[in-house]
């Protein structure tokens, strides 16, 4: 039985309502055949962040860490590649919630430039799809909070030689978030699809310990 560590982070910036939030909580205590879903609410902070799911790591001992946060803009649930070693939220004229903005800073001084997702991503997208999910790879995690939170999670993984897969997945906003003034004319998914799509890749990750060589096909531009 594999433990699934599933992290969302809590609102920020100008979003009320972060779907990420809101996915984690609807899975809460989910099985997938044998494997517990353990959900997470995670303060959307630099560097607080990363201890914070870190500790949670220590406190649960999953087999599985996936981590969630909002992208808006986006009309599918997207499964990201990479994490770069790069802060810059002022592009975005974001602060966290503790109003600290970055700019042009690394996650860890000295660390490498990048790391790559440890889960099946192809075969994430693939299942979504056939479950009539809209999902998609992505290569662009962002410089904000979720790329921080990625890289940093996988460089202490790595650096510990721990066997645990983790990686990203970027809900769309929700409904009540794509219909504010500010945010008329984008895409939105409810959280009972943007749920449901999880749970496949989910499952997906725990049915394929590597990979599928398969090509998906791939339309996301952002």
């Amino acid at each position: 039985m594999a433990k699934i560590l599933l992290t969302g982070f809590e609102a920020y910036g100008n979003t009320p309502e972060n779907p990420a939030e809101a996915v984690a909580q609807r899975l809460d205590g989910k099985r997938i055949d044998e494997s517990v879903i353990v959900p997470r609410i995670v303060p959307n902070n630099f560097f607080e962040c990363i201890d914070f799911v870190w500790d949670s790591i220590a406190e649960t001992s999953p087999d599985i860490v996936v981590m969630m946060g909002e992208y808006g803009g986006r009309a599918m649930v997207t499964v990201e590649r990479i994490a770069q070693n790069l802060n810059d939220s002022t592009r975005y004229g974001l602060a966290d919630n503790n109003g600290c903005s970055l700019q042009g800073q690394p996650t860890v001084a000295d660390g490498p430039a990048a790391y790559y997702s440890t889960l099946p991503i192809r075969a994430m997208v693939k299942a979504m799809r056939e479950s009539g999910i809209p999902s998609d790879t992505s290569d662009v995690t962002g410089t904000f909070c979720c790329n921080h939170l990625m890289y940093g999670i996988l460089h202490r993984i790595h650096i510990n030689s721990l066997p645990i897969r983790a990686g990203w997945i970027h809900p769309p906003h929700l409904p009540s978030v794509a219909a504010l003034p500010e945010n008329l004319g984008a895409p939105s998914m409810s959280v009972e699809t943007s749920a449901m799509g999880v749970e496949i890749g989910l499952r997906a990750v725990l049915e394929n310990p590597s990979d599928i060589e398969e090509p998906i096909l791939s339309r996301l531009q952002i």
